[in-house]
């Protein structure tokens, strides 16, 4: 029988990946991981197509915990190499005031305003202590960052926000996010607080755990489609 000494290599280097990972982890005192201990493998989960490995934090303005967990998650971020690719989601969870706040980041993401943006929002609402009520009220807060108040309330209201939205809950929905901050890992693996992990440090740990496996797995279905 004759082997395919291409294919092998690179079967060899994914699993040395994937321990290399877990060493690293390893290293902070959290391996080995458990799955339904430390994170949650998502029911029904297809892996989000692409070449990177895209990680989910699931978030509300509202949520007092996501913010204390965003400089964890800003620090984390600002680290991440080439190959992940980091996005947010705001959920609603049926709560209105939580839905205006999700409407609110969808429209300035639509609208392409700056990042810091983010933080600026979360610092008005727990360190500011000031609670925007209306559309009409976060308007005026985006101005300040370049946006234009008219078209940001037509915008918050348009099919493309209505949209959005709407496509984000199903996802909330579908990874079984049940509380914030939640983090989902290239729509796999589920991440969120509990006594296993005791610190934002250790989720995020677990996040690079797990990006290190699906990278593995793409580096290995990228070597047998060839």
């Amino acid at each position: 029988m004759k082997v395919n000494k291409f294919g092998l290599a690179a079967t060899l280097l994914a699993l040395t990946t994937i321990m290399a990972g877990a060493v690293q982890a390893q290293g902070r005192g959290l391996v080995p991981y458990q799955e339904g201990l430390h994170y949650f493998e998502i029911d029904n989960a297809s892996a989000v197509t692409g070449d990177k490995v895209e990680v989910l934090e699931l978030f509300s303005y509202l949520c007092s915990h996501c913010s204390t967990f965003e400089p964890y998650i800003n620090a984390w971020a600002a680290k991440t190499p080439e190959h992940v690719d980091f996005k947010r989601v705001a959920v609603v969870f049926g709560r209105g005031s939580w839905e205006l706040y999700a409407r609110a980041f969808a429209t300035a993401h639509i609208m392409n305003l700056p990042e810091e943006v983010h933080m600026a929002m979360m610092d008005r609402l727990w360190k500011e202590k000031k609670v925007m009520r209306s559309l009409d009220e976060i308007a005026d807060f985006y101005v300040q960052f370049g946006a234009d108040k008219k078209k940001f309330l037509s915008t918050a209201q348009s099919f493309a926000v209505d949209g959005k939205i709407r496509k984000e809950q199903q996802l909330v929905r579908a990874y079984g996010i049940t509380g914030t901050p939640s983090l989902v890992v290239n729509g796999k693996y589920r991440i969120s607080g509990n006594a296993a992990l005791p610190s934002f440090e250790a989720m995020l740990d677990v996040v690079d755990y797990l990006v290190e496996i699906e990278r593995a797995r793409l580096k290995s279905a990228s070597v047998a489609a060839e």
